[in-house]
């Protein structure tokens, strides 16, 4: 069975393109194809599920068509719209420290300056244009700015993140 921790993702799933089973697809590094990825992996109902590429074009630098072995009809591309494309964590190493999304720190846990885990990121708010780690503590949504200036160490292998927050920001 797939783990969420054990995969990272790199795209995102637009819509169908034509009646074949070709969708659009938008991503943020190609990993996929400078390291030959075989497959992709989708949550479908909960469960992470892998899936052969049987083709991909590119269209621009960051949209691609892509056809899923057994995917053949508009009708079964639809039901993959809006889904994040995952890769697994072997091909992290691969990719370009610039060339993360904030969707990739989802599931991380955010520690304080003394080493307290904060909570784990659930979501990001990038609705405005301070971006925000959104987190579950305590049955509690907390609001963390993603600032740069607040990271002080990112530990990819352990999924943390250790910042040092302003005082009184967790009080807002």
């Amino acid at each position: 069975m797939i783990n969420k921790e054990d995969v990272f993702p790199v795209g995102k799933i637009n819509k169908p393109h034509g009646i074949n089973g070709e969708m659009s697809f938008t991503f943020t590094t190609d990993v996929f194809d400078t390291e030959n990825a075989e497959f992709f992996i989708f949550e479908m109902d909960g469960i992470l599920v892998p899936f052969y590429i049987d083709s991909y074009r590119f269209k621009t630098d960051t949209t691609a068509l892509l056809k899923l072995q057994d995917v053949d009809s508009e009708e079964q591309a639809r039901e993959f719209n809006g889904q994040t494309v995952y890769l697994p964590m072997s091909f992290r190493e691969k990719v370009e420290e610039d060339e993360l999304t904030m969707e990739y720190f989802v599931g991380f846990g955010i520690m304080d300056e003394k080493g307290n885990e904060l909570g784990r990121i659930t979501a990001i708010d990038d609705s405005t244009e301070n971006v925000l780690f959104v987190l579950n503590s305590d049955s509690e949504e907390l609001l963390i700015p993603a600032n740069d200036d607040f990271i002080e160490e990112i530990d990819h292998n352990k999924k943390t993140i250790k910042m040092n927050i302003p005082e009184g920001l967790l009080d807002l």
